[in-house]
């Protein structure tokens, strides 16, 4: 039997029950009404952003980066000085500037610049200490851009000149480099894995991944490198990933437009593929043989079988729309049989045997084997070698081939010819890895006459064109998607969104 003093601490028992149940209920009704009531900017931060792409970037350091998607990435996590605008003219970004006199240009530091990324105030001092890295920085592919420089003078905070040892009219459109925090600079910092800037998008850790993350709202983005096309869309489909861009054949293209849980924008593209040669081979040397492999191949063909909509024939390295594009010189057409004539010509017993290297991306390799189905035609026996990007990458730099297929990215002046085709750009001063070398040619870049520049390398052929790439972007329906740049850049990470 209960005594009434355990009647009283029963009932008491019980009420505290009670009181505590009543109390986890309202808790939890009232948990529920702040999830309800969630920002939805607050929900958004606790998601990750999946972007897949077919490769990672091998360098985060602007000074050294030369790949496409390095060049992407880093236009997110630093800020140059200046940028282009849609047709491609020079504009300020960080700073604005004053023409003194052919050798002195000063650059003014906007007042709203953001800081680094790790709290530290960007002034001229970071400004002046990242190109003067430049004279003592070894294997940097841009430092003959930078060797005009005599010296740069710190005005004040907002305040610096730069001293030219020569006249170049067009100097301001070469400060693209991403500034980098003085102090981490003399301290050695490695950029190159843990990149500090300060663009819109902050580093946040790299190991089988790399993570970054908006400044703006702290949103998390992650860059899933998926090498296959196929299992690329897979991922997209399956909401693994929640936006990729390019690197895709059109079928997959077509695929994932006819998804009803899947957006597709496509857009013009100024992405110029080519086909590198060695120049330093004693076959292709010859400009008969260069000018057959050009002809040994269908541009055409390719194109319409297996690239995206919008690609176009390239008869140059800039597009015809560019300011310095020379809309006058016409791509190469497939002549199968002039191009045996040719090789004939040059002494070259058929077939003539060449070994192409390119990347293990299903897209490349296709493009290879095609170009080989129709090389052969012309009595060519391609030899195709694929290799992981960074050993293909690397054999390219070193000039460790006979032809390679690459894209140059993201170009917007007219120098590019001066790095890509001029004697004394040869690397690691430049991005000539042709090894190609004309005196005539050199005389018209250092002049930069570019209508006769790029004629001549047209009809001499340090290259072979191919096309500019079409452009599209896919990702889920609930996220945030506008028509893709034109040179295929990553800005569209800087505001994608889930809607």
């Amino acid at each position: 039997m209960c005594t009434s003093r355990s009647k009283l601490c029963t009932m008491v028992f019980l009420k505290y029950l009670i009181f505590l149940l009543l109390f986890c209920l309202s808790a939890c009704d009232l948990n529920e009404q702040l999830l309800a009531n969630l920002d939805v900017n607050d929900k958004e931060k606790q998601a990750v952003i999946n972007f897949a792409i077919a490769q990672a970037p091998l360098n985060l350091d602007p000074r050294y980066a030369s790949d496409a998607a390095s060049e992407r990435v880093n236009r997110l996590l630093y800020q140059p000085l200046v940028d282009f605008d849609e047709s491609s003219k020079v504009t300020p970004k960080l700073a604005s500037w004053k023409i003194i006199s052919p050798t002195q240009i000063q650059f003014t530091l906007s007042d709203n610049r953001a800081p680094f990324h790790n709290g530290t105030t960007l002034t001229t001092h970071d400004v002046k200490a990242t190109y003067d890295s430049f004279k003592t920085l070894k294997s940097t592919p841009h430092t003959a851009e930078f060797n005009g420089i005599d010296h740069i003078q710190v005005l004040d905070d907002l305040n610096l000149m730069f001293y030219l040892k020569s006249k170049d009219k067009d100097f301001v459109s070469k400060v693209i480099i991403g500034i980098l925090p003085k102090a981490l600079i003399e301290a050695k910092h490695d950029f190159s894995r843990s990149p500090i800037g300060n663009g819109p998008l902050q580093f946040v850790a790299w190991d089988q991944t790399l993570q970054l993350q908006r400044v703006r709202d702290k949103q998390l983005i992650r860059l899933l490198e998926v090498k296959d096309p196929t299992v690329r869309v897979l991922k997209l489909l399956r909401g693994e990933a929640d936006v990729l861009q390019g690197d895709l054949p059109p079928e997959l293209v077509k695929h994932l437009q006819d998804q009803p849980s899947i957006k597709v924008a496509t857009g013009k593209g100024a992405n110029f593929s080519y086909l590198g040669i060695n120049h330093a081979d004693p076959i292709l040397k010859q400009a008969k043989v260069r000018r057959a492999v050009a002809h040994a191949i269908d541009t055409k063909a390719i194109i319409k079988t297996i690239m995206v909509s919008s690609t176009r024939q390239a008869g140059a390295t800039l597009p015809p729309e560019h300011f310095a594009g020379n809309a006058t010189l016409t791509p190469y057409d497939y002549q199968p049989e002039y191009a045996k004539q040719l090789l004939k010509e040059a002494g070259i017993a058929l077939p003539l045997k060449l070994t192409y290297k390119t990347s293990t991306d299903a897209q490349r390799v296709r493009i290879a084997t095609i170009m080989q189905a129709q090389m052969r035609k012309a009595g060519i026996e391609l030899s195709i070698k694929s290799l992981d990007w960074g050993t293909f990458f690397e054999d390219v730099k070193q000039g460790h081939f006979q032809l390679y297929g690459l894209t140059w990215v993201g170009i917007k002046t007219p120098e590019i010819y001066q790095k890509v085709y001029h004697s004394g750009a040869m690397p690691p001063l430049g991005f000539n890895r042709g090894r190609f070398a004309n005196a005539d040619i050199d005389a018209l870049l250092d002049q930069e006459n570019w209508p006769a520049a790029t004629a001549a390398i047209h009809q001499t052929l340090p290259t072979i064109p191919l096309w500019y790439e079409g452009q599209f972007m896919a990702a889920q329906k609930r996220m945030s998607i506008t028509t893709p740049a034109t040179d295929g850049n990553w800005d569209m990470l800087a505001t994608i969104h889930r809607e």
